[in-house]
């Protein structure tokens, strides 16, 4: 079991998501990590992962782990945004 945080930037980037249904799906992958299964991902380097969602444009959650039990999601994006997304996690991953 993880406990979930977020960064305001993955949650203004969740928000801003119009279709509910993609919503949803990112929203039940996140309640799937945090129960335990982290499902496709891989390591970035330096301890950031890429959570993958084979869901309309092809979801992507970047995140770390901090400590055991805690999941921090950067931000998030899809496949026509991943190395601007990539690059501003590990930002983000650099002041966590």
């Amino acid at each position: 079991m993880y406990d979930i945080e977020t960064t305001q930037a993955f949650d203004y980037w969740l928000e801003s998501i119009r279709d509910r249904k993609a919503r949803m799906v990112i929203v039940k992958r996140i309640r799937s990590m945090a129960q335990g299964s982290l499902g496709e991902t891989r390591s970035l380097a330096d301890g950031l992962f890429e959570a993958k969602i084979r869901y309309g444009p092809g979801f992507r959650l970047y995140f770390v782990n901090k400590g055991t039990k805690i999941i921090v999601l950067l931000c998030g994006g899809d496949k026509s945004t991943q190395k601007q997304d990539i690059a501003q996690a590990r930002e983000m991953a650099k002041e966590i």
